[in-house]
């Protein structure tokens, strides 16, 4: 009976750990990858210009209020029809960092004080935090060109992986 409950336990942990493994809780990045995401229109919209950035980067309030501002988004005008707008704002709530169970999500949203909703990824108290030892001469190199440019520096931000290992600062 003693060795048939240690095999449980044994078995339980093995399994615990390999789904902790699977669900990208894992050492490399402490749990704080973000799921991956799909939206067709959004991937194209959004990455005609800049990275698509992940939705659960933002709270719910930001993202209505970017798609509410396209037409002046950041001093462009990138207006969209109604139909691919109503898909993309909804693609970007029901993934929001309201909705993400993701530890980096929720550390973003705990960040930014209630009624607040930034604009830029880059204004968040947590983005701020993460990337205080950054000079702003960092972020103005040629090779980077502002905090927005996440994949600069992130090899894996189109992927909503932003861990500490896969960071390079290029010269």
């Amino acid at each position: 009976m003693k060795k048939w409950m240690q095999f449980l336990i044994l078995f339980g942990s093995v399994s615990a750990a390999g789904t902790l493994l699977a669900s990208g809780g894992g050492e490399g990045d402490g749990g704080r990858a973000l799921p991956p995401v799909s939206n067709a229109r959004w991937k194209a919209e959004c990455s005609s210009c800049h990275m698509a950035y992940h939705p659960g980067l933002l709270p719910e309030r930001s993202w209505r209020r970017i798609m509410a501002g396209l037409d002046r988004h950041f001093g462009e005008n990138a207006a969209l029809d109604a139909p691919t707008a109503a898909d993309i704002e909804q693609f970007l709530v029901a993934n929001s960092a309201d909705r993400q169970p993701a530890r980096r999500s929720q550390r973003i949203l705990q960040s930014i004080p209630p009624g607040a909703a930034p604009l830029r990824i880059s204004e968040t108290p947590y983005f701020r935090a993460k990337h205080d030892e950054i000079s702003p001469a960092t972020f103005k190199r040629k090779s980077i060109g502002s905090p927005a440019n996440c994949s600069a520096c992130h090899q894996g931000a189109e992927k909503g992986d932003f861990s500490e290992r896969l960071v390079k600062i290029p010269r």
